[in-house]
């Protein structure tokens, strides 16, 4: 007995479905880490930075026209509350197609400050997403190097 193939419309909210389900998946996952980070930089000695890498997407509303979102920028006054003091920008590329995607040290008593700053401003004009990082270059030079052949004379 053949079963009925089901509708564009249901395939169509089976998509739906399966990108929400991915989504809530990838927030947990960030969400999880986040703790970790928060209590490696509360656990750290007073000599050392209390910061966390934070990258931010800032996704194009592709509804709008780049005009259009210059001008909820400027109305909002994004441009001069992003980033807030204290916050140091440490990459900031236009990704064709995306947005921008900037990353910035953060000191834990500024997060409330940044979102703030992104609630703001760039809402309207941008959806956000945001994850924390680290800098991996560091280790894997370091693993390549230990991996090199010495070189004897």
């Amino acid at each position: 007995m053949d079963r009925p193939r089901p509708t564009s419309r249901a395939r169509n909210l089976r998509a739906v479905e399966l990108m929400r389900n991915r989504k809530r998946l990838a927030a947990a996952l960030l969400l999880s880490a986040l703790p970790l980070s928060i209590g490696t930089a509360q656990s750290a000695s007073p000599q050392e930075d209390s910061s966390i890498l934070l990258t931010v997407f800032l996704r194009h509303d592709q509804s709008k026209t780049l005009d259009e979102i210059q001008t909820h920028l400027k109305r909002t006054g994004f441009q001069e509350k992003f980033p807030p003091p204290g916050i140091q920008v440490v990459s900031w590329y236009v990704m064709m197609g995306i947005g921008q995607v900037v990353t910035l040290r953060v000191p834990a008593d500024k997060l409330r400050d940044l979102n703030l700053s992104i609630e703001r401003g760039a809402w309207g004009a941008y959806r956000t997403e945001f994850y924390p990082t680290y800098d991996y270059k560091p280790v894997w030079e370091a693993e390549r190097a230990a991996k090199k052949p010495s070189v004897r004379q």
